[in-house]
């Protein structure tokens, strides 16, 4: 990866931006020159077939994996890449791990700590990670749990706890480290349907009380239509379509979204 110039901070800058960025392993190109802006408070989410990039995207913003290409932004500064003199050159560990604090996760099979309680699995990071006291990470885990309805389960351990209950627990606790942008990976595929409306109802709140930025996969059309500002159809690692919600679902006018879409709508 050749260094860039310096690209310096403007006042209308969006929370995430993606600028020209590429990926790919081997031979087979995940995204290519993926363009994205993301401004702030906005809830977007990712749809399209599976292989079109989408949970690499939220990877890659998670910096669990490397671009080969493109510089990615959150916050109006640089997360892949950092300052040398006028340049921009690759990041070193200590800037991702810095920068990484801004961004919040949940993922599909809500990876809790099985060893520790709710209340815990809240407090860990914000102790370890972000110095705080435990008695301050308590404090911030509990109003959390309030938050996500979970506060009478905070001495519960995950195996007693249900799969709708361990995805409020999962989203309190990347809240517990105060991100400004949250990304969300299929948070209701592993779920019964008759739970997923409990997270539905927590991720709702979280975009009309918070103003927190938000990126979600999903493979659940109807999920995506209720919650989202922006739907963003992929293929071939390109956004193929975006619009709002309405715009996407009511008129698209790629024909690869209208087959895309067809076939979801014949699925279920």
């Amino acid at each position: 990866m050749i260094d860039k110039p310096l690209a310096l901070k403007g006042p209308s800058r969006p929370m995430v931006r993606f600028s020209g960025v590429s990926k790919s392993y081997g031979d087979l190109k995940v995204l290519d020159s993926l363009s994205l802006d993301i401004d702030e408070g906005e809830m977007v989410t990712i749809i399209g077939p599976s292989g079109s990039g989408k949970t690499t995207v939220l990877r890659m913003l998670m910096t669990l994996e490397t671009i080969d290409d493109g510089v990615i932004y959150v916050d109006g500064s640089p997360l892949t890449h950092m300052a040398k003199g006028a340049l921009l050159v690759p990041a070193d560990r200590h800037h991702l791990r810095r920068e990484r604090t801004k961004i919040g996760m949940c993922f599909q099979h809500f990876n809790l700590f099985p060893h520790m309680t709710a209340l815990q699995n809240c407090t860990e990071g914000p102790i370890h990670a972000l110095g705080l006291s435990k008695q301050d990470a308590c404090e911030r885990a509990e109003e959390l749990l309030s938050m996500v309805g979970m506060i009478d389960k905070r001495d519960e351990f995950p195996a007693r706890l249900s799969g709708g209950q361990k995805q409020r627990v999962a989203i309190a606790r990347a809240l517990a480290m105060r991100p400004k942008v949250m990304l969300f990976d299929e948070v209701t595929s592993a779920l019964d349907p008759e739970v997923t409306g409990e997270v539905t109802e927590v991720i709702r709140a979280l975009v009309s009380e918070h103003n927190l930025t938000m990126l979600m996969v999903t493979h659940q059309m109807g999920f995506a239509r209720d919650i989202s500002d922006r739907i963003c159809f992929f293929h071939n690692g390109r956004i193929e379509e975006q619009g709002s919600p309405q715009e996407l679902f009511g008129s698209p006018r790629s024909g690869r979204t209208q087959q895309f879409l067809a076939a979801v709508n014949e699925a279920f």
